[in-house]
């Protein structure tokens, strides 16, 4: 058999493996004792390093924090890092997120391309490697984190405990491969005044609020003004009740990573500005709407920018009340010549009115490679090796991985351009075919980086 012919054999235990991953719900949760991010992630390492301890791999747990898989022998690693855990399922699905289910050449479940099918794709990678007899100069560590999603704490604590790696990848971005990634800011908008009862949408910082519930008192007309407003958006559904002197409304959206926020729809934004059009006077909306907005863009507070390699995103994720006070998450994600630095005193003067203020709390400056690095080298011609693809160029994405956390590495794939995996969303999924050729990939990368 050729090398494709080996990787179609293993095709159905690859697709099983994945589902015994997708089957436990690994989203950040409680923190208990020897489980730093709860019980769910904990539970999504341990069955993955069994299913590596199956394979045959040498394997080790960090603290629950992380474990590793790894072959070969030699003073120099090369690292694949993967996550484990995941964001919430949230709403919407016509698949059982925890369970595997295939339709044709598609496979459904939370975490099949974001990122557990992934993970055990670079395992059997690995495994086909090894069985192929190839001489293992460095060694070749699969490193699988439980806290991409929400830190990277698992990758700090790596750092903290284990060897750095000489070089190597995350499949937890896109092909051809990343050789930048934009920095990352995050703030919290928060209201001064409101009549605003309660404004709740949204389920992770990282993702457009794609639904929204808001709660305002009646007024005479009001109703029949926000169903017109309304009618005339983006939404994919709406709902305006009023009852007891109070009108609600429901708003869905659309759903998008955070890094790409234009290819959603913000239920929460969309609300706001419906409520404007439809004449409810109010300081938070007012400043929502002048400040956050829809457009994606940081305009409203002064940060609107791009450089050659992209521009900066805006996206509101949360949206909550509390005691009386509306509060929206932010997050950036900035141009890679940018710094941190700069983006303070781009919007500094423009965080605060009578209306509402916009906290800054903190984020990380971008990760970039030359294109002309051996590492960037080493993985491009890996995919045009495998796929034929030219055209397509390194990239620089908006997205945040663990390039960031671990030194000398770059995301490579698993994503081909033009495909939408719903990745953040309801029906995420991956495509069989696409498994198989990921295999394949990451089996040439592994070829490249042994022989820097």
């Amino acid at each position: 058999m050729n090398i494709k012919e080996e990787i179609h054999a293993l095709s159905d235990e690859v697709i099983s493996n994945i589902g015994r991953l997708v089957a436990i719900d690994s989203h950040l949760g409680t923190p208990e004792k020897d489980m730093p991010f709860g019980k769910g992630p904990a539970q999504a390492l341990h069955e993955a390093l069994k299913i590596a301890d199956e394979l045959g791999f040498k394997t080790v747990n960090l603290d629950n924090y992380c474990g590793y898989a790894e072959m070969g022998e030699g003073e120099d690693i090369i690292g694949i890092a993967g996550h484990l855990d995941i964001v919430p399922a949230g709403g919407g699905w016509t698949h059982e997120p925890f369970t595997l289910t295939r339709e044709g050449d598609y496979v459904y479940g939370r975490g099949t391309t974001d990122d557990k099918g992934p993970v055990i794709e670079a395992l059997y990678a690995m495994k086909l490697l090894r069985d192929s007899g190839i001489k293992l100069n460095k060694r070749v560590r699969l490193i699988m984190g439980c806290n991409e999603e929400t830190g990277s704490k698992c990758m700090e604590h790596y750092n903290e405990v284990d060897e750095e790696l000489s070089c190597g990848f995350t499949p937890d971005g896109n092909f051809p491969c990343i050789h930048g990634e934009k920095g990352m800011c995050a703030m919290m908008a928060s209201s001064k005044k409101t009549k605003i009862i309660s404004m709740n949408g949204g389920f992770v910082s990282n993702a457009v609020c794609d639904e929204c519930t808001t709660v305002i008192p009646a007024e005479e007309g009001l109703k029949e003004k926000l169903e017109k407003a309304l009618s005339e958006t983006r939404l994919q559904e709406y709902r305006v009740t009023e009852q007891d002197g109070q009108i609600t409304v429901f708003a869905k959206g659309i759903p998008a990573h955070a890094s790409t926020p234009t290819l959603g729809v913000n239920a929460a934004g969309v609300t706001c500005e419906c409520l404007a059009e439809a004449g409810f006077e109010d300081d938070f909306i007012t400043f929502y709407n002048s400040h956050l907005g829809t457009a994606c863009d940081g305009s409203g507070i002064g940060l609107k920018c791009e450089d050659e390699y992209g521009a900066l995103t805006f996206n509101n994720g949360i949206v909550k009340t509390e005691d009386g006070v509306i509060s929206c998450t932010i997050d950036i994600r900035f141009p890679v010549t940018l710094k941190l630095d700069d983006l303070r005193k781009m919007c500094e003067a423009k965080l605060d009115d009578e209306n509402g203020h916009i906290e800054f709390l903190g984020g990380e400056n971008p990760l970039f490679f030359p294109r002309e690095s051996p590492l960037v080298t080493a993985l491009y011609k890996a995919y045009t090796d495998v796929t034929g693809d030219t055209e397509n160029k390194p990239l620089v994405i908006g997205g945040g991985t663990y390039a960031k956390s671990l030194k000398n590495i770059i995301a490579f794939g698993p994503e081909m351009l033009g495909v939408d995996y719903r990745i953040h969303g309801a029906d995420e999924f991956m495509l069989v075919s696409g498994m198989e050729e990921d295999i394949y990939l990451f089996m040439e990368a592994i070829r490249n980086l042994l022989a820097i």
